[in-house]
Formats: C-alpha cells, sequence, structure tokens
C-alpha cells in the first residue's frame, strides 16, 4: 500500500468503510431509480434529499476552496503542517 494508507489508521478505516458501503450505496441507488421510472428528479423534488445534496455540494466546494484561491489551508494557517510543507519547500530549513 501506499504510504499514505498505512501511515494513519484512521485512513485505512476509511477504505475499509467506503469499500463496504459502497455496494449498498449502488443498490440502494439503482433501487431509487427503479421507483421514479429512471427520472432523476427523484433526488431533487423531494425536500430531505434536495437540502442533503445542496449540503454536500457546499462541503465538496468548502475543501476544493484553497485549490481555487490559491490560499493556505486552515491547517497550515494555526500551524498544524510543518513549515517545509506550508512553504512549498521540502530542503528548506
Amino acid at each position: 500500500m501506499p504510504p499514505s494508507f498505512t501511515a494513519s489508521g484512521g485512513v485505512t478505516a476509511r477504505l475499509v468503510l467506503g469499500l463496504v458501503l459502497a455496494p449498498m450505496l449502488e443498490l440502494t441507488f439503482r433501487q431509487s431509480l427503479a421507483m421514479s421510472a429512471g427520472s432523476y428528479a427523484i433526488f431533487v423534488t423531494r425536500p430531505i434529499t434536495a437540502v442533503m445534496l445542496v449540503v454536500g455540494l457546499a462541503l465538496l466546494l468548502l475543501g476544493l476552496r484553497p485549490i481555487f484561491t490559491g490560499r493556505v489551508g486552515w491547517r497550515a494557517a494555526i500551524g498544524l503542517e510543518p513549515a517545509a510543507r506550508r512553504e512549498g519547500q521540502e530542503g528548506s530549513p
């Protein structure tokens, strides 16, 4: 496995959780499409699913914000990341 997967147990746990839940998620997605006769509108016409989609999209955009703005992430801003990683220079003292 890549070092990022073995460095912390949390990443491995998330990977296993994703592998376990993905087939169930796909099955319920297919069942929803079957109930709506193949229409994707079922995911936005119900209030709870529309809210969940909006929240998910907002969280995704918040996570991608540093890429678009070029700003430092909150972890680097409060000092949780090493200085070399924050500055983009691996060998600086």
